[in-house]
């Protein structure tokens, strides 16, 4: 009787054994998958010049969840029942889920953003609405600072669910500019003084040379449109200082700017004149 109890209690240490053995081995060896591919997810991200707490986030999400998969095979592996465990964490995630639906939309259109990167701290865009310098771009909004100095919070999902103007990507910007001139004046004339004070402005490109062509003929006035290259930084300066350049270069030259006027013309009544 001692002899049966000893052998069956040798073959069930010895079974119960081998599955714990197997369960480390895969816990081991899993860890060490785990580890490598998180490795090659945060190189993959570097390379790519992603945003430091987006690659610590991403690469900490997938280690964890590479993890959760390992010890669950493994506890598998030593006859422990996994399906009810898996069932909790399952419906765990579908109450989060749901509860945190519209914060789960903003986190990955902020991912998307710090991915893709359709603009960065410092760049002037319109999105959502409204128009600002971006001041931060986190997980869930994006901050803009208004030329006005107002901080404006915009969710992640609008900001990158609708139409994104970003007005600083590229390093050089047109500035569309129009003017109106009398039509007694000489346009050659005209299209040569505003050609001469582009060239003294060293902040306007020659190439490309500064577009500058009759656009129509108004009710009181020979249209202008003015358009020249600066670096995306010299816009607004540019644009400021050409409308006073040409005001004064127009005085000195005698070319008029006319303001909108209307002539009358008084027609008599002559039945009315003769009857009276």
């Amino acid at each position: 009787m001692d002899n049966f109890d000893l052998d069956q209690f040798l073959n069930v240490a010895l079974f119960w054994g081998l599955q714990v053995l197997y369960a480390l081995v895969i816990f081991i060896i899993g860890r060490w998958v785990a580890s490598l591919l998180t490795r090659i997810l945060k190189k993959t991200l570097e390379s790519r010049d992603t945003d430091a707490s987006l690659v610590g986030f991403l690469t900490g999400l997938c280690h964890m969840g590479l993890m959760v998969l390992v010890v669950v095979t493994a506890l598998g592996t030593v006859g422990i029942q996994t399906t009810t465990f898996a069932a909790i964490l399952a419906s765990a995630g579908l109450a989060i889920g749901l509860a945190l639906q519209g914060s789960l939309s903003n986190f990955a259109a902020g991912v998307l953003i710090l991915l893709f990167k359709p603009f960065k701290i410092g760049d002037y865009i319109e999105t959502g609405g409204t128009a600002g310098l971006v001041a931060d771009i986190g997980i869930l909004v994006t901050t803009l600072n208004s030329l006005d100095n107002k901080r404006i919070i915009i969710p992640n999902s609008v900001a990158m669910g609708g139409i994104i103007t970003n007005y600083t990507a590229n390093s050089t910007r047109r500035v569309d500019m129009a003017f109106g001139v009398s039509y007694s004046d000489d346009l050659d004339k005209v299209q040569g003084v505003i050609k001469q004070v582009f060239e003294t402005d060293q902040r306007v490109l020659k190439d490309p040379a500064p577009d500058i062509f009759i656009s129509g003929h108004g009710d009181s006035s020979i249209n202008l449109a003015v358009r020249p290259w600066v670096q995306t930084a010299d816009y607004w300066d540019v644009y400021f200082a050409t409308h006073k350049a040409l005001k004064q270069a127009f005085d000195r030259e005698g070319i008029s700017i006319p303001f909108p006027q209307r002539d009358l013309h008084i027609v008599e009544d002559k039945t009315r004149v003769a009857s009276s």
